[in-house]
């Protein structure tokens, strides 16, 4: 049952309270039975309230009250209320984890993180079927297959086949010899084709335009410059003078991928691989290595010209997000970065950390666009010209919210110390 609600004193009009205390408070209410989703300290885990509390019970994007590090003293309530209301549900999430994870070790499956994989179809089964009961390790069997029992490559088959003595020499050979060839694409010689296509393309896309700038390899003549010293890590791409031939690899993590251009080829091939869903669309790991290294010597690192075209597109576009006011898609994408309440904040918070993320988002965004296209091109996911907004204007909505995450953490610590939103 939900607190009665408090009124607000006037002297208390625009006091805010520490986001993370008030989630911390209300999970504390909900006692031991969501100790498997909580630390050691009594708090929910960062992944329960990145994958289960914010898209699931608080709702940020539609509760926009709640998005902020630092909410207001007259929503206070409400938020601990909507905790306090999913607790039944967060406890059965909990019961099923548990079993998930005790079935998962008697399967002996290693891959992935299981709160990444298994928290948000936990909190499903809990919302459709309550605690665990008769047929439960039936359900949870299930939701491993489909989880894990997909046709297509695995992390382990390409580590294999990358470290395998038999393979490293033809591989490395065919690293040099692709990085010996570089594509000599000619410079861009200032077409107005790629500003042409920007102007219309949020409402109307000119397809020829589009089917031009492929046909000119417009996208392929914009790289040319990322061969300069300091260009692509000015584009976010890397973190060299100069991008560099890759290795080969043979571990990577989530957690801690090097920027675009920085990744060793199993650490670019990586992150599709452990998703499940899109598995099934890769081509075998022999086929994915050779395409990869192959990638990763042409322009862009990418291996289409559409794909091409779109991040000389992107690279346009979000100039405006930190340029002179622009036109068309670079007009829309500075409005929807402006009208976030929590970048205005950011800058005003004194610290290096909080300003990071704002300040870096042309860089972040093109990082993400070109892992969005590298992604579509593992599963020959050709751009379109219709599709070229919606890629664009995802992207950022993609990067707001999680530089939205990583902002909120910070200005919540900020918060809780100083005592004070």
């Amino acid at each position: 049952m939900s607190s009665p609600r408090a009124s607000v004193a006037p002297e208390q009009a625009g006091v805010t309270l520490p986001r993370g205390l008030l989630i911390a408070e209300a999970w504390s209410r909900l006692g031991p039975a969501v100790a498997p989703l909580g630390n050691a300290s009594g708090r929910p885990l960062a992944r329960t309230v990145k994958l289960i509390l914010d898209p699931l019970v608080l709702r940020p994007v539609l509760n926009p009250r709640f998005a902020a590090g630092a909410v207001d003293v007259a929503h206070a309530e409400e938020l601990r209320d909507r905790i306090a209301a999913a607790g039944p549900v967060l406890a059965a999430t909990a019961a099923w984890f548990l079993l998930v994870k005790k079935r998962r070790r008697k399967a002996g499956i290693t891959e992935g993180n299981p709160q990444d994989l298994y928290f948000q179809r936990c909190f499903e089964l809990a919302t459709t079927l309550g605690d665990p009961g008769a047929g439960a390790v039936a359900e949870a069997d299930e939701l491993l297959a489909d989880v894990h029992d997909r046709a297509g490559p695995t992390v382990a088959g390409l580590r294999d086949y990358v470290t395998d003595p038999v393979n490293v020499g033809a591989l490395l050979r065919m690293l040099d010899a692709a990085w010996a060839a570089l594509p000599a694409a000619g410079p861009d010689g200032g077409s107005v084709l790629p500003d042409r296509f920007l102007a219309t393309c949020v409402t109307r896309p000119d397809a020829a335009v589009f089917a031009e700038l492929v046909t000119d390899l417009a996208g392929s003549r914009g790289a040319a410059d990322l061969h300069r010293p300091g260009v692509a890590a000015a584009d976010g791409l890397t973190d060299r003078e100069l991008p560099t031939r890759p290795e080969l690899g043979a571990a990577a993590s989530k957690n801690a991928l090097p920027k675009p251009f920085d990744r060793s080829i199993v650490q670019r091939l990586f992150a599709p691989l452990t998703d499940a869903a899109r598995r099934d669309a890769l081509a075998d790991v022999p086929d994915l290595v050779r395409r990869e290294i192959a990638r990763s010597a042409a322009p862009w690192q990418l291996g289409a010209e559409p794909g091409r075209v779109a991040m000389l597109l992107g690279r346009a576009a979000a100039a405006g997000l930190v340029g002179p006011p622009a036109a068309g898609a670079a007009a829309q994408l500075r409005t929807r970065w402006e009208r976030e309440a929590y970048v205005h904040r950011a800058r005003r918070m004194p610290g290096d950390g909080v300003h990071a993320d704002v300040h870096g988002v042309r860089e972040a965004y093109l990082r993400r666009l070109w892992v969005r296209l590298h992604g579509r091109e593992l599963v020959d996911s050709t751009v379109v010209a219709t599709e070229v907004w919606d890629l664009l204007d995802g992207v950022l909505r993609s990067v707001i919210l999680d530089q939205r995450d990583r902002l909120r953490t910070a200005l919540e610590r900020l918060d809780e110390r100083d005592g004070h939103g």
